[in-house]
C-alpha cells in the first residue's frame, strides 16, 4: 500500500514542488496544508523508501525531511536522495535537541534544518531562504594557498595540513578554516562567519557555527580542549592565531 499521496493546490505554473517526508500522519497534513496555502504543490511520504519512490516520480524541487522515520532514518535517506538527485534541496526537521550535532557535524548536505516545535511562518521562512540561496550565483573566492604557522591551507585542492599531517575536513569545515585564514589575526564575528561560510540568506541558529568551530578544533588542535590556533573572543567571535 502507498504511503504518500499528492496534495493538490490550485498554483501557478511556476509553483516549485515540495516533498514532505514525516511517519507522522497529523503532521503531514499541517504542513500539507500550510505549504500549499503558501503557493507550492505538495507531495507527502510516510517513510524513506516512499520518499526515494515520490522524488523519482515528482523530481521535487525541495524536500522537508524528518530525521525519525520508520524504516531508514532521514540521514540514510538523505544519503540516498543525494546519490540520486545531487542538486535536489533538503531541510532536516528535528524534535530532538541531541540530533543537531550529527546533522551538522556529519556534513551531509542538508540545506537547511529546523527544530520542532516550530512556527509555521519560520518553516516558511527558511523554505525561502533556501531558495533564495540555490539561485544565488556561486563567489570566486581566491585558490591561493595560505600558511598560518604550521598551518597549510590550499583552496583549489581543498587540502589542509597540520605540519606534515594531513587533515581530512568536511566541506563546511573547510569553508569556515578557509576564511578564517583568509583574515587570519582579526577577530570574525559570528554573523560575519555565517554570511561568508553559510551565506548572507542564512537564518539558522548559531549552533551550526558552534559546532563546526568544534569538530575543526577536534582536528587541527594538538588539545581540542586548550585550543592554540583557532581561538574564540569572547562576546565577539573567533579568530585563527598568527604566530
Amino acid at each position: 500500500m502507498k504511503m504518500f499521496s499528492p496534495i493538490y493546490q490550485p498554483v501557478s505554473v511556476m509553483a516549485k514542488t515540495i516533498l514532505v517526508v514525516d511517519d507522522d500522519a497529523l503532521m503531514r497534513r499541517s504542513l500539507a496544508a500550510t505549504l500549499g496555502q503558501a503557493g507550492y504543490i505538495v507531495e507527502t511520504a510516510a517513510s524513506g523508501e516512499n520518499a526515494l519512490e515520490s522524488a523519482r516520480r515528482k523530481a521535487p524541487d525541495l524536500v522537508l525531511l524528518d530525521v525519525g522515520l520508520p524504516d531508514m532514518d532521514g540521514m540514510d535517506t538523505l544519503r540516498l536522495l543525494r546519490r540520486d538527485f545531487p542538486g535536489l534541496l533538503v531541510i532536516f526537521v528535528t524534535g530532538r535537541r541531541r540530533e543537531l550535532d550529527e546533522i551538522v557535524g556529519l556534513e551531509l548536505g542538508a540545506d537547511d534544518y529546523i527544530t520542532k516545535p516550530f512556527d509555521m511562518d519560520v518553516l516558511l521562512a527558511h523554505i525561502k531562504a533556501v531558495m533564495r540561496r540555490a539561485q544565488l550565483p556561486l563567489p570566486r573566492p581566491s585558490l591561493q594557498p595560505i600558511r598560518v604557522g604550521d598551518l597549510y591551507i590550499d583552496p583549489a585542492g581543498r587540502e589542509v595540513r597540520v605540519g606534515s599531517r594531513v587533515v581530512e575536513l568536511a566541506p563546511k569545515e573547510f569553508d569556515l578554516l578557509h576564511t578564517l585564514a583568509q583574515h587570519a589575526g582579526r577577530v570574525l564575528s559570528l554573523d560575519e562567519l555565517l554570511e561568508q561560510v553559510w551565506g548572507a540568506e542564512w537564518i539558522g541558529e548559531s549552533q551550526t557555527l558552534y559546532v563546526h568551530v568544534r569538530w575543526l578544533r577536534e582536528k587541527i588542535e594538538d588539545d581540542p580542549a586548550h585550543p592554540r590556533r583557532l581561538m574564540t573572543v569572547r562576546g565577539t567571535g573567533y579568530k585563527l592565531v598568527v604566530p
